[in-house]
């Protein structure tokens, strides 16, 4: 399937120069690297490559067969054409392929490939494919060279970026993985055009999570015009897509490993995965941040630490980008026992990311009931 972008459009934006983004090299461990926002920039892939320093030789790419159908062609003939051997390993779709078992699949398929040392790792894929395949990149051979292609909009302005790599457990989410600087992340808005529309929407939690954290001018525009991003075809992709990668940016710069204000970025999330968790990962992960944002407001509100008016707010924006604001079928005791498998948690308590304002968060330890009563604001059974 090719892009829905119309040609005039597609043409223009190809056209326009790369947004760039650069990370510094992280403190005694990898090197930096740049993030590349671009319409059709994934079919110039090899170029790119070539470019960071890559030698040509094997490659492994991993994805999923329906990913490989809609964009692997115009990427593998770019791969080809800079000299480039490309092997395709094969995952299939869902969260179940973030797991030691997947990444153990694909450890013989990347013998097979000849990937060495020096030989890169390319993601083609949302959140579970660059999470599996980060993993696997940063395990073979103690780490070989890794980059991200995302082609879904969660990934573009989040997983993407900033190193976390990682597989699932029974237990909890990504509770075994590894820091895995990519090589370089190529971000091409095209192929958007293919993306399902709850899977835009699941995207646009995490864009209004970015809002919330640092950057309250894109918070209002979500607020204000929804109607804006809820199509995959429209103009401002690439814009958005930096200005929110830019709030994460500036927390991976100052806190590569997450030892202090990185953590901001977990805003939702201690709600959110315990959400996925108890759904079995059938609740898709930008749905869950969805309700876990407005479960951290209440949190915020019933601590003293926003007005109620905050909490509204981020419900009725949450609302206007066509996500849930509240889940049917979790207890609120289930969800606070799945909280306890949060690999975030120091010692015995959880630590909770909530807003003060738009723009403004904090970190606190586990206030108690106050954390009850916001499960019962956002669950019922």
């Amino acid at each position: 399937m090719s892009s829905n972008l119309p040609t005039s459009s597609r043409d223009d934006l190809a056209a326009a120069p790369a947004l760039r983004i650069e990370l510094p090299p992280m403190p005694a461990r990898e090197g930096g690297y740049a993030l590349e926002i671009q319409v059709g920039l994934s079919a110039r892939a090899g170029e790119r490559l070539l470019a960071w320093g890559l030698r040509p030789g094997p490659v492994a790419l991993v994805s999923e067969t329906k990913l490989l159908e809609l964009h692997g062609a115009p990427l593998l003939a770019s791969l080809r054409a800079a000299g480039f051997k490309p092997t395709l390993c094969r995952i299939p779709g869902g969260e179940e392929s973030k797991s030691l078992a997947q990444a153990a699949a694909l450890y013989p398929q990347l013998a097979a490939a000849g990937v060495e040392r020096s030989s890169p790792v390319l993601a083609l894929g949302g959140g579970v494919v660059g999470d599996l395949a980060g993993f696997v990149a940063a395990t073979w051979m103690r780490g070989v060279p890794f980059v991200q292609i995302p082609t879904s909009l969660l990934a573009m302005v989040d997983s993407s970026t900033g190193g976390k790599t990682g597989v699932d457990l029974p237990a909890g989410k990504n509770l075994v993985g590894a820091f895995k600087q990519p090589a370089g992340v190529l971000i091409d808005p095209a192929l958007l055009a293919t993306l399902p529309p709850r899977d835009l929407r699941a995207g646009l939690a995490e864009v209004l999570k970015h809002g919330l954290i640092g950057a309250p001018a894109l918070f209002e525009r979500l607020a204000r015009t929804p109607q804006d991003f809820l199509s995959p075809t429209a103009s401002g992709w690439p814009e958005l897509i930096a200005e929110a990668l830019a709030v994460k940016v500036a927390l991976v710069r100052e806190d590569p490993y997450e030892g202090g204000r990185r953590a901001h970025l977990n805003l939702g999330h201690t709600f959110g995965h315990a959400f996925e968790l108890c759904s079995a990962y059938a609740l898709p992960h930008g749905e869950a941040v969805a309700v876990g944002l407005i479960a951290a407001a209440a949190l915020a509100r019933e601590v003293g630490a926003a007005p109620a008016a905050l909490c509204a707010e981020v419900r009725a924006c949450v609302e206007g980008l066509g996500l849930p604001s509240a889940l049917q079928g979790i207890a609120p005791a289930r969800a606070r026992a799945a909280m306890s498998q949060d690999k975030k948690k120091r010692g015995q308590r959880l630590r909770f990311v909530i807003p003060r304002a738009v723009g403004e968060v904090v970190l606190i330890d586990d206030p108690g009931a106050a954390v009850d009563a916001a499960l019962r604001e956002v669950l019922s059974r």
